[in-house]
């Protein structure tokens, strides 16, 4: 007997960050129709998240903010509340668990769950019943609105998502299942510019070709694709148009990463100034990590010219570490490098932490002491929650550091 086919579904959180922006602050940005998320009023940073009717206007997220304040220059501005949004997506993936161990985070506002093999403990409801029920349940606990695409793999699932969303299908209330076995034709809806991985050097070159929608593709097989594209593009192209290449849905324990970052009102050039600037995303970046309960073995630093040109420079550590100094001192270093091989002044500042790993995980590296170089002492770490309670029972800005 043949087993029955998966059942995937992604919750993509409908504008996440504005939504997010105007639970923090209901009578400022709560109240603001035409609502920008990132940068700031002087036209500083870039948008992380416009509100759909600032989007009507051509804004979107990756714009500078001072071209979409042309834009839509009546739009209210306001900061990312990176707190809030954490606390909000961690919300939302404690719903999504209550229905399935497998939940996969894609990033803050996008979930893969899989709820293959259900069907007996939901008394066989269908997928898109389950869907409504996740759907409410995320709006009732987090109070963030969600849109739930669901098929039989995560390429189907995620664009019946995108096309989900009300102001998209406003008959599809926020839940779009595509039916197994109609996977094609549900794909030859689409233009090629919308399947994920079709980025815009892609799109030029498939348009040159005569290729702008799914339908333009389908009609070739594998092999003139492979000719036309080289083997590897056109064979990957081939099964992703047919809905056919798309990896599972897995438990992610772990998250990626975590950064913090800060778009100077004006670009600063002082050396003493950046350093300080560092110092306190360093820091928030630390404290941050330790309140999810990781350590990161990777640290970058991430500087922005005034010329908008992007120059980063990383170090992997032997064993992970989650202390202020420890984490600090590298970024320091490292901001240090960047500013040796180009001293101009700079938009933007960021420190990220990768390679993150649990706090309760064993420390592999630990096995060989004698051969690890280690960057953060027990002292470090005690000194680190000392400042984290501090902070907590009197306020994020409460304690911080002295000028060195």
């Amino acid at each position: 007997m043949p087993s029955p086919p998966p059942r995937l579904l992604q919750v993509d959180a409908d504008a996440f960050y504005v939504q997010v922006a105007r639970l923090v602050d209901p009578d400022g940005a709560g109240k603001a129709d035409l609502l920008l998320v990132g940068g700031s009023p002087t036209g500083r940073g870039v948008v992380t998240s416009a509100s759909y009717a600032c989007r009507r206007f051509g804004v979107h997220s990756g714009m500078p903010t001072a071209r979409a304040l042309r834009l839509c220059p009546d739009a209210t501005v306001v900061g990312v509340p990176r707190r809030a949004c954490s606390e909000r997506s961690r919300a939302i993936v404690r719903v999504l668990e209550r229905f399935t161990p497998v939940v996969e985070p894609a990033s803050i506002d996008e979930m893969y769950l899989d709820l293959s093999g259900t069907e007996r403990l939901y008394g066989g409801e269908s997928l898109e019943e389950t869907a409504r029920r996740i759907r409410a349940a995320v709006l009732r606990e987090s109070e963030i609105v969600v849109s739930i695409g669901g098929g039989t793999n995560r390429l189907i699932a995620k664009l019946a998502a995108g096309r989900a969303k009300p102001h998209r299908t406003p008959a599809a209330d926020g839940v779009l299942i595509v039916p197994p076995g109609s996977e094609a034709e549900f794909l030859a809806t689409f233009d090629l510019a919308d399947i994920p991985g079709v980025g815009p050097r892609f799109q030029e070159r498939l348009g040159h070709l005569g290729l702008r929608t799914v339908r333009d593709a389908l009609r070739h097989d594998r092999a003139t694709l492979e000719r036309w594209l080289g083997a590897r593009a056109g064979a990957w192209l081939y099964d992703r148009i047919r809905g056919t290449a798309s990896a599972a849905v897995e438990r992610r324990l772990t998250a990626k990463s975590l950064s913090r970052d800060e778009t100077f009102a004006t670009d600063l050039d002082d050396d003493d100034d950046l350093r300080r600037e560092l110092l306190r995303l360093s820091d928030r970046a630390a404290a941050d990590l330790r309140r999810d309960g990781y350590r990161a073995r990777t640290i970058s630093v991430r500087i922005r010219d005034r010329d908008f040109r992007d120059r980063r420079a990383s170090r992997t550590l032997p064993r992970p570490v989650s202390a202020d100094r420890a984490i600090a001192t590298l970024a320091l270093e490292l901001l240090s490098k960047l500013r040796r091989a180009r001293h101009v002044p700079a938009r933007l500042l960021s420190v990220s932490l990768s390679q993150l790993t649990r706090d309760d995980e064993p420390d592999q590296a630990g096995l060989f002491p004698e051969e690890v170089d280690v960057p953060e002492t027990e002292r470090d770490r005690k000194l680190s929650r000392a400042l984290d309670e501090l902070r907590h029972r009197f306020g994020r800005d409460s304690v911080g550091r002295g000028d060195r």
